[in-house]
């Protein structure tokens, strides 16, 4: 509540001090509505991989890294204060439950500029079968390069692959610039390949258009999935695809 002077003698002080230190700053909506701080210091990629059904005729793996529409195929992936020690999952469906792959690591924001998502994409002639990666602590023969580091990386790293071996048009490695927004938007598009009963996913715009993922760096929270087309024999399925927004500045 404002007070009133008590005397002319005193209007006129008030007065002259204001002319000298000029009109004090009103509180702008900017300033009322400032974005909240970082969620954390590491981004926790869980990489949740799914097997299902062991039959003579079919095997078949998928894999998450966010929560997909379906909440059965969920994935913890999230910003922390501490490093994840272990992969948080869904159960499953019953017919798919979680893989010996699924696997967690958590990246330090701050030790550089570019966060260098690998995606690692194998096959399996024997199974008819994908394997997407994109954490190196996972079994070594299927682990992926993903880092934080002030270098951007071109060349996706991925493991051997033992029998099953990597598809380098399906892999990549995509620097994102942590400085260029306030959202790690990650994108996950699924898709499924009726005559293998194959499903895979990528996260990453890869160098086939096809099954490119809408991952990025924006100062606006990503709500709906950006995902390539298929090849008219891998289908995408909206169900099992999705995006999260995870607030980095």
């Amino acid at each position: 509540m404002r007070v009133l002077p008590r005397s002319a003698a005193l209007a006129a002080t008030a007065v002259a001090v204001a002319a000298l230190v000029g009109p004090v700053p009103a509180a702008t909506s900017a300033s009322a509505a400032a974005p909240p701080p970082p969620a954390g210091r590491y981004l926790n990629l869980h990489q949740c991989v799914y097997h299902g059904p062991f039959l003579p005729t079919s095997f078949d793996l998928m894999t998450t890294l966010v929560p997909s529409r379906d909440g059965r195929f969920t994935a913890g992936t999230d910003i922390s204060d501490t490093p994840v020690p272990a992969a948080v999952c869904g159960p499953g469906d019953g017919t798919y439950e979680p893989s010996v792959y699924t696997a967690a690591e958590g990246y330090d924001l701050t030790t550089g500029r570019y966060l260098n998502l690998h995606q690692c994409v194998f096959w399996s002639d024997y199974d008819q079968d994908h394997l997407t990666t994109t954490v190196g602590t996972t079994d070594v023969k299927f682990v992926a390069g993903t880092n934080v580091s002030n270098t951007r990386d071109t060349d996706p790293f991925c493991g051997g692959g033992g029998t099953d071996h990597p598809i380098p048009l399906l892999s990549s490695a995509t620097p994102l610039d942590l400085t260029a927004g306030r959202y790690l938007n990650l994108h996950q598009c699924m898709y499924y390949y009726e005559g293998f009963r194959d499903h895979f996913t990528t996260f990453a715009p890869s160098r086939d258009g096809r099954f490119k993922a809408g991952t990025n760096i924006s100062n606006t929270p990503d709500t709906q999935p950006s995902c390539g087309a298929g090849d008219g024999n891998f289908q995408l399925v909206p169900l099992l695809s999705g995006v999260k927004a995870l607030r980095i500045g």
